[in-house]
């Protein structure tokens, strides 16, 4: 087998492991899970780390097993919060199950023939029938409280971090625990994956595997450092919020904006962990980017590599072509092919008016246009000097003062973008 532990050293992906964990991942094809919990019905960039670590775990040869937490996510998982998370209802937590099984789908091939195919797994599968008396007999008595109480997840949260623990929360490392045995003992899963603030979580789930497999029990785990920007802030949001998978929270081109604007330091981090390229191609594109980093090859290559993985190359065309709206020398066709969410995406924050539809249907001049109907200019001189200037276009199309704009000018049949110069932009809605 090919070392996987050591590429996932190499890209930064790698934190912890119990011993013998690499000899096993060496030895021979080991099946391996992550758990995601439906916290929400769509995942964001938060988890793709897990997803590469399943799909790299895939490439080397191994099996992943992609566990959606239907049970566990009745519960909530402690680690690294300071509060206890508000319990889902049945509903919420389905449609939530739903959309995890779709984004994960999109990744790894749960149809697939092959020896060591992706599984997708929910533990309300098998804990949905099990008793709270059969799971404190069988499971309960094989891990002391003490032992428990000794995870930093537990510890933070009794010794004063927000407002303590509930028991409902303290069972929650009890039930991950059992699905690595149940795993284990129904899929040969041997090792369990997941971020560092999961440490305390797996280690439990390895010791229940030992305690209750028999003699020959064994069971390993791997973690991946958490994420973080340059500057030590949280990695996966932006100003509007959390970067999701799905184009319907998070758009393709907000996607790619995401990753086009990293800085160079974190640009050089990402790249390794959140692309499949190998070693000697990323070195070479670091390398380049270090002569010349105002061309930003890095950022570009990043952007391009991670959205047609998450989403696709048509995608990718799109919100290059979207990008370069902005900063590139687009036309009034490139303009027209822009969904009207993307088009308010590009030009977010571009002061904006409304002109009524009727006031189009006989034309409007472009003076009046300009100053009255907008107030893009303060005075009708002041327009009509930028006129003469030729420093005017209507979707990216210079005028003249004899313009006369018209509903056959409408962008996805109710926009109109004006501009002055280089970089100042309006946008006239029509309504």
């Amino acid at each position: 087998m090919k070392n996987l532990v050591e590429e996932l050293k190499w890209r930064g992906l790698y934190h912890d492991s119990m011993p013998g964990t690499e000899e096993q991942l060496l030895k021979e094809a080991t099946t391996a899970y992550i758990g995601f919990d439906p916290t929400a019905d769509s995942l964001h960039i938060g988890s793709m780390v897990q997803i590469i670590l399943l799909v790299h775990l895939k490439n080397f040869g191994h099996q992943p097993i992609a566990l959606v937490g239907g049970a566990t996510g009745m519960i909530g998982d402690p680690s690294g919060k300071s509060d206890e998370r508000n319990l889902l209802n049945e509903e919420t937590l389905a449609k939530n199950v739903a959309g995890i099984k779709s984004v994960l789908s999109r990744f790894l091939d749960f149809n697939s023939k092959e020896a060591n195919a992706p599984v997708m797994v929910n533990n309300y599968d098998w804990m949905k029938e099990f008793s709270f008396i059969d799971f404190a007999r069988e499971v309960g008595k094989r891990i002391t409280v003490n032992y428990m109480m000794a995870k930093d997840s537990v510890k933070k949260r009794i010794n004063g971090e927000g407002e303590g623990m509930s028991f409902t929360e303290f069972t929650y490392q009890l039930i991950q625990g059992y699905d690595f045995y149940h795993l284990y003992k129904n899929n040969n899963c041997l090792l369990q994956m997941g971020g560092s603030d999961q440490w305390g979580n797996i280690t439990t789930g390895a010791e229940l595997v030992r305690r209750m497999g028999g003699e020959n029990a064994k069971a390993f785990a791997l973690t991946t450092p958490l994420i973080t920007k340059a500057d030590g802030s949280k990695f996966g949001k932006s100003e509007g919020g959390n970067v999701w998978l799905d184009a319907d929270k998070t758009s393709v081109y907000k996607f790619y904006q995401f990753w086009v604007n990293a800085t160079d330091a974190d640009a050089e981090k990402y790249i390794k962990i959140f692309t499949f390229l190998d070693k000697e191609t990323i070195d070479t594109l670091i390398a380049e980017h270090q002569e010349a980093p105002h061309l930003r090859v890095l950022q570009k290559k990043l952007a391009e590599e991670i959205t047609i993985f998450v989403h696709s190359k048509e995608e990718l065309e799109k919100a290059i072509q979207a990008s370069n709206i902005l900063f590139g020398n687009s036309t009034a066709e490139d303009l027209k092919k822009l969904d009207e969410a993307t088009f308010l995406e590009v030009f977010d924050g571009v002061p904006q008016a409304e002109i009524a539809k009727a006031d189009l249907e006989s034309g409007l001049d472009i003076i009046t246009v300009l100053n009255e109907k907008t107030g893009f200019f303060k005075s009708n001189g002041e327009a009509r000097r930028a006129l003469t200037a030729n420093s005017i276009s209507v979707n990216r199309e210079k005028i003249k003062e004899d313009f006369i704009l018209t509903a056959n000018d409408l962008i996805n049949h109710q926009f109109v973008l004006l501009q002055s110069g280089k970089k100042n932009y309006f946008v006239i809605r029509v309504v």
